[in-house]
């Protein structure tokens, strides 16, 4: 499983010209289902993403988590992060978990940062043409893998 986690001042989510998710402080996460990942690689990601202190304390050092600074976080499936491209110039993406995985992994992660972290979740829509909009801040962008 892989995830980009940009920490962002606002972000945005629209399928076929309508906005399906929006946030304003917090994480946009693009997620990346394997074809091997388990629940269990899930439920690490999900605690990783809800604990992940990268926002600033008052002395300005990344000291909080989303949950500390209220935030919320927008969750986006992004199966090219495991893109493969080492080979020609045309990606493979023969890694990437299947719908019938990746779409039952991909709600429970939304659930477990709604439920069990208590965090707001806004999403796209899963394997739809997605068109993504974001304020990074700082920038800050960091890359989990499990």
């Amino acid at each position: 499983m892989r995830a980009v986690i940009q920490r962002v001042s606002s972000a945005s989510v629209t399928v076929e010209q309508r906005i399906t998710g929006k946030i304003e402080q917090g994480l946009l996460v693009l997620l990346g289902i394997h074809s091997s990942d388990t629940i269990e690689n899930l439920e690490w990601m999900a605690s990783k993403i809800a604990k992940l202190r990268i926002f600033e304390d008052e002395e300005g050092k990344m000291n909080k988590s989303v949950q500390d600074v209220e935030g919320s976080i927008l969750v986006v499936s992004q199966f090219t992060l495991y893109g493969d491209a080492k080979k020609g110039t045309r990606p493979s993406f023969i890694e990437a978990a299947p719908p019938t995985l990746a779409i039952p992994l991909y709600e429970k992660c939304i659930e477990i940062l709604k439920s069990t972290h208590n965090i707001p979740v806004e999403t796209g829509v899963f394997g739809a043409m997605m068109k993504v909009e974001l304020i990074n801040d700082g920038p800050v962008t960091i890359i989990l893998e499990k």
